[in-house]
């Protein structure tokens, strides 16, 4: 009887526990389907899912027409007018358009968003808009920026007034003129973080996404495509980006997601050190 019911039980033993893996799968897959449904949510209204989308063309010759506007904040030919804002020279297209469609698109009650003059100037935007003036920034060849500290950094460009622009630009070859050199080891350590990450403190190395030279990740499709370049891009700006990153906005994109964890794992100092050495590099076109 106890063999003939040993018997059963290990023929029922493997059975059970397939049937319970099974279960526990589907379960997995029941949560990350939530997870997935859930995230435009927490997101906000606006959620666009960056992993699977389809290369971005446009005109260059009609966005440089299309610019004048830009050029106040972002400078003749994509030269920045205050180190606040970014180095859009030579950037990705694709990066770009989908940046400006996160303005564009965002929600009116977004932390983020709602402070920036951006969303404002992207709203008439069309969507030819856009695609001409990304095709239009990503087709200059960018100048070599001046070394600027991080820590001179204003607050994130998205915080910004024409105002402020205005002094901004004024007072640039001031500011540039009383920066003193960072420490010798910062762009080391920068360049380590970046490069190499640190397993210790659970920091991924950037280059992972952004790229060995930091000049973008060398595939062009899918959420790779929208990785920005980051080469010679200004101090501050980097700082204020990721400094928004840690403190988990913007929340828009698939990327964001992304980046949010990757911030969580710096401090204050990891930053700043990238910043630095990111800044030190001379900026190439990315494609």
């Amino acid at each position: 009887m106890c063999s003939v019911a040993g018997h059963a039980r290990s023929k029922d033993g493997p059975r059970h526990r397939s049937r319970a893996r099974s279960a526990l799968e589907r379960l997995v897959v029941l949560a990350a389907g939530i997870w997935v449904v859930a995230s435009p949510a927490v997101a906000g209204a606006r959620y666009t899912d960056l992993r699977r989308i389809e290369p971005i063309h446009g005109d260059a010759q009609a966005g440089a027409q299309k610019a004048a506007v830009c050029l106040g904040c972002h400078g003749v030919d994509g030269a920045m007018v205050a180190p606040t804002f970014p180095r859009l020279a030579g950037q990705r297209v694709d990066y770009l358009y989908h940046r400006l469609l996160s303005f564009k698109h965002a929600d009116p009650k977004d932390p983020y968003y709602s402070v920036s003059p951006m969303t404002a100037m992207a709203a008439p935007l069309s969507d030819t808009d856009m695609r001409d003036l990304a095709a239009y920034f990503a087709a200059q060849t960018p100048a070599a920026p001046q070394p600027v500290a991080p820590e001179l950094a204003a607050p994130e460009p998205s915080t910004a007034t024409a105002a402020t622009a205005t002094a901004a630009a004024t007072n640039t070859a001031a500011t540039a003129a009383a920066v003193t050199s960072a420490p010798a080891s910062a762009p080391l350590d920068g360049a380590a973080l970046f490069l190499n990450g640190n397993p210790a403190r659970g920091i991924p190395p950037c280059q992972g996404c952004h790229g060995a030279d930091a000049n973008g990740a060398s595939s062009v499709t899918g959420q790779y495509a929208a990785y920005p370049s980051l080469r010679g891009q200004y101090a501050p700006y980097v700082v204020a980006r990721l400094t928004h990153y840690h403190a988990g906005q913007p929340s828009d994109t698939s990327n964001t997601f992304i980046m949010q964890g990757v911030a969580a794992t710096l401090d204050d100092d990891s930053i700043q050190a990238i910043a630095t050495w990111l800044n030190s590099l001379p900026p190439r076109k990315s494609l």
